[in-house]
């Protein structure tokens, strides 16, 4: 029994460790208090004009930042009751940062008692010359004693134009919103039900 009661007990804990875990950001408004971050957003310029968002956080790839605001403006343009979109200004920003962090098991033989100074010494790299090491910054010595970690998150803004009629076929920033909302939909990823 007690076998049988340890291993359910790892099982729920195990559960509720994925259930927890951080995803990436779902197609969603981006309203704070959600469970993750970032989404959609909007705003009318004009009747027919629009600057269109979506942000994603640092586990969301650019791609995926890039196709939800892509179907975004397409099932606004239907929601407005236009056929067609062009798009006439977009860009991507990238936002990362780089985190340094030493190993917490590894402690220097000089002790936290001497603050933040640290010392860095010089060696004789294979046919190079002289190259100085940093133990918080890693090199061939204590290259595994330091985690360093560059975090990304992406946000994509266009500015739409909705249009009503036929898309014209030779331009290459005008999109059909149906023809768009068809073919991204399976690719979505909508936010799980809250319990």
């Amino acid at each position: 029994m007690k076998k049988t009661s340890v291993a359910v007990a790892a099982a729920l804990a195990l559960a509720g460790a994925v259930a927890g875990c951080p995803t990436p950001t779902p197609y969603q408004p981006n309203l704070p208090g959600q469970q993750a971050s970032g989404g959609f957003s909007e705003m009318r310029i004009e009747p027919d004009r629009w600057r269109v968002s979506f942000a994603g956080n640092t586990l969301t790839e650019r791609s995926t930042v890039e196709g939800y605001l892509l179907f975004r403006a397409a099932e606004l343009t239907l929601q407005n009751g236009y056929e067609w979109f062009t798009i006439e200004d977009r860009h991507t920003e990238r936002g990362a940062r780089t985190y340094v962090e030493p190993d917490p098991l590894y402690r220097p033989w000089y002790g936290p008692a001497y603050g933040y100074w640290r010392p860095s010494w010089r060696y004789m790299g294979y046919g190079y010359g002289w190259r100085s090491w940093d133990p918080f910054w890693g090199d061939p010595f204590w290259g595994d004693r330091v985690d360093v970690r560059t975090v990304e998150k992406f946000e994509a803004t266009a500015e739409i134009i909705m249009r009503h009629g036929a898309k014209p076929a030779a331009d290459p920033r005008a999109f059909d919103a149906k023809a768009v909302v068809e073919n991204l939909r399976p690719r979505i990823q909508y936010p799980a039900p809250r319990k």
